[in-house]
């Protein structure tokens, strides 16, 4: 079941990614007052046929979902009626092919834009630092720091969330783990002990 969750993702973020790769195209050469006569998501045999529009347009879905493309109207595929020559590809200026042409690209790094934003405000889940309960005895312990109270900073950095890459810089010497970790809500103690191994000294409880 997962292989057909993977495939099934996969062909969504391909079918998203060229949706948007083409009608970035598609768009430009409506603007550069180009004709379009299909936009096509997949390739071969089309499956689902609509046109649409003033110039009738042809939407089509077709059997291979690997790609797409933008057919536009070009004197140099077939004859083109006289009235609408002037609405060839091969006639628009070179600045106007240009935009046509890199509209695609440049609609995926948009597309990529509202990713990362949508991600920003939403967030992503991650370890939540917590203090583990320190040994009798330890540095930690003698301080007074109060366990499954949430770290405020590893080796002198502020951290609101704990990764693998965190785990790899926490440890600052050789036998040495340094962890802020608040005494109460307003306070807070630095551990830095010596003579323990990190792992028993500050013990990180993740949740």
């Amino acid at each position: 079941m997962s292989v057909l969750h993977t495939i099934l993702w996969f062909l969504v973020a391909i079918g998203i990614l060229v949706v948007v790769h083409e009608f970035g195209h598609y768009l430009a050469a409506r603007l550069a007052g180009v004709k379009v006569l299909r936009f096509s998501v997949g390739f071969g045999k089309p499956l689902v046929s609509r046109r649409f529009g003033r110039d009738r347009t042809e939407w089509t879905l077709s059997a291979l979902p690997f790609g797409g493309y933008v057919k536009m109207l070009d004197e140099r595929e077939g004859e083109v009626p006289a009235a609408e020559a002037h609405r060839s590809f091969n006639r628009a200026t070179v600045w106007r092919r240009i935009g046509i042409v890199s509209a695609g690209p440049i609609a995926n790094f948009l597309l990529a834009i509202v990713f990362y934003w949508a991600l920003l405000v939403h967030g992503l889940p991650a370890l939540k630092p917590l203090i583990g309960e320190p040994p009798a005895g330890t540095p930690a312990a003698q301080a007074g720091s109060r366990w499954n109270w949430p770290t405020a900073a590893a080796c002198g950095s502020m951290r609101s969330r704990w990764t693998p890459k965190i785990w790899s810089a926490t440890p600052c010497g050789r036998w040495a783990s340094c962890v802020t970790i608040p005494r109460s809500s307003r306070s807070s103690a630095r551990c830095c002990p010596t003579a323990l191994p990190p792992a028993r000294v500050c013990s990180l409880t993740t949740v």
